[in-house]
């Protein structure tokens, strides 16, 4: 089923019906635009009645809740009581402040919502302002954005491969929290499982993978060749099981198990399934993978996945690194995706390349407390056009606000050392997806 999006236009009679109509038909324009499957009604809902009748058959994804002009918490109510989706409640503003009357007082009804709204413990999105303003159609893009990602999220299988290696226990999920928060099916298995899959492939089983791998990846022919077709055993291992059970996203456990049980990393395999479209993150982080699904899902690309590892105030830059597994679609133009060896197992393939210039990207992290509550990161800026700066792969990011500080926050609030890097501005439907989720988004 695809994403369905209701708006209510909610008001009364008594106000100023002329400014209410115009700001009404420019309000339905302005969100079938930004996404032209909401349903929207023929008329303003100007009683309970009208309400009750126009919601009556529908289902949602997203509530677009406004006042019109002031409505009371009758309105609201009926609306919470048929639907169990979240909430976009939208104030007009008051169009025209000349001393005599008050042509819509949607403002008020707006207060009326919000109390009303959190009486039924229910998450919202908030958006002020008149459709024709600036600012506006992108902030109700945003949870409309957002809103999506929750319903995808509800589909969402996630599979965790293998465990995370002593001391990365901040990468484990339990199932039950998975589910009861962002309604993602979590699913594992044991690495053991793949890595015997793999090894049973022919060599003709796997020859139709070696091919497209060697068409994303430069210099294979330079690894060892046993190393590069039990990298492709990998691939289809990988690759058959995802098909088979729907996965949308994994987690991989990487070292020591595929250089220790199998010989070769899983490294490469992880970034081509990236540019496949199925986000994947390695040491079996499977809030990382989460992370880099929410960012893969509002840019439409690959997410670069990794550890804070360097920091130069001069430039006011970050480096974000990992040991290979990048989505080759990120590489610089001038070198490609290239093929490497793990730089302390010194067994390849990995890959090995520094991420192409972005104007925008936005970097990403599905945190949790010491108590076990979940929390965002989210912080603004610009990939730079910079080489390789390590072996495996690097993203130098210019970040907007302070880079020092932004570590130094970081560090001292004790967030994870794995982050997503997501191609692309959704700094704000990152924070829609925090209210509506009920999930503090910690600004950096």
């Amino acid at each position: 089923m695809g994403f369905k999006a209701v708006y209510v236009p909610a008001g009364v009679g008594t106000f100023h019906l002329e400014s209410a109509q115009s700001l009404f038909e420019k309000s339905a324009t302005l969100l079938k635009e930004i996404e032209p499957a909401t349903v929207c009604p023929d008329e303003m809902l100007l009683t309970i009645d009208k309400l009750a009748g126009y919601i009556s058959s529908l289902d949602a994804d997203l509530v677009i809740f406004q006042n019109l002009t002031f409505a009371n918490a009758a309105y609201i109510s009926e609306v919470l009581h048929h639907f169990d989706c979240p909430v976009l409640l939208w104030t007009l503003r008051e169009p025209v402040i000349d001393g005599t009357r008050l042509r819509l007082n949607s403002l008020t009804g707006a207060f009326s919502a919000g109390n009303t709204l959190k009486a039924f413990g229910r998450r919202f999105e908030y958006v002020f302002g008149s459709p024709d303003e600036e600012g506006v159609g992108a902030s109700v893009s945003s949870a409309i954005a957002a809103a999506k990602v929750i319903k995808a999220m509800k589909s969402l299988r996630l599979l965790q491969v293998g465990h995370t290696p002593q001391g990365f226990g901040f990468g484990r999920a339990l199932d039950a929290d998975m589910l009861s928060v962002f309604g993602v099916r979590l699913e594992s298995i044991e690495a053991r499982e793949l890595i015997d899959k793999a090894k049973a492939f022919t060599d003709d089983e796997i020859a139709s993978f070696l091919e497209d791998a060697s068409k994303r990846i430069n210099g294979l022919d330079s690894i060892d060749g046993k190393n590069v077709n039990d990298f492709a055993r990998l691939y289809k291992a990988y690759s058959d099981y995802v098909s088979a059970n729907n996965i949308g996203a994994l987690a991989s456990r990487c070292w020591p198990d595929f250089f220790t049980a199998f010989g070769t990393p899983v490294c490469s395999v992880l970034g081509i399934l990236n540019d496949l479209g199925i986000p994947s993150a390695c040491e079996a982080d499977a809030y990382g993978a989460l992370s880099m699904y929410v960012s893969t899902f509002l840019t439409g690309k690959g997410a670069f996945f990794g550890d804070p590892v360097s920091l130069d105030e001069g430039e006011n830059t970050i480096t974000f690194w990992h040991c290979g597994m990048a989505p080759c679609s990120l590489a610089r133009e001038d070198t490609g995706a290239c093929a490497g060896v793990h730089c302390n197992r010194k067994i390849g393939p990995t890959l090995e390349f520094g991420c192409r210039p972005e104007e925008k990207v936005t970097i990403f992290r599905i945190g949790r407390q010491a108590d076990g509550s979940f929390r965002f990161f989210a912080a603004k800026g610009r990939a730079l056009d910079k080489p390789r700066q390590f072996y495996g792969t690097s993203a130098v990011i210019q970040t907007v606000n302070n880079s020092r500080e932004i570590i130094e926050s970081a560090v001292k609030g004790g967030w994870e050392p794995h982050f997503a890097v997501a191609y692309g501005d959704i700094y704000d439907s990152i924070t829609a997806l925090g209210n509506l989720l009920g999930i503090p988004v910690e600004k950096f």
